[in-house]
């Protein structure tokens, strides 16, 4: 799987774990994605994933580097998409 897949696939994880926001957005902590069975099959290298759409300003979290257990609280917030933005 190339680096845009799985993007996308994060993407698609973090609308299924996350809880949306008002603003479009979905938000769900570091630990519940790094925990969950369905991401780490998916996944070889979640936090690398979570790096390149930081990058490409697809989501955001405080920080750079996530670490099981120290930053399982940090909150990653998936950006709304433009289409999402306007419903």
């Amino acid at each position: 799987m190339n680096v845009e897949e799985e993007v996308e696939r994060l993407k698609e994880e973090i609308k299924r774990l996350g809880t949306a926001q008002a603003d479009g957005s979905y938000k769900v902590t570091f630990g519940v994605l790094f925990n969950d069975d369905k991401c780490a099959n998916i996944f070889e290298a979640l936090v690398g994933t979570l790096r390149a759409a930081k990058r490409r300003k697809i989501l955001t979290y405080e920080g750079e580097l996530l670490l099981q257990g120290v930053h399982d609280n940090v909150e990653i917030i998936l950006k709304p998409t433009p289409a999402t933005a306007q419903t």
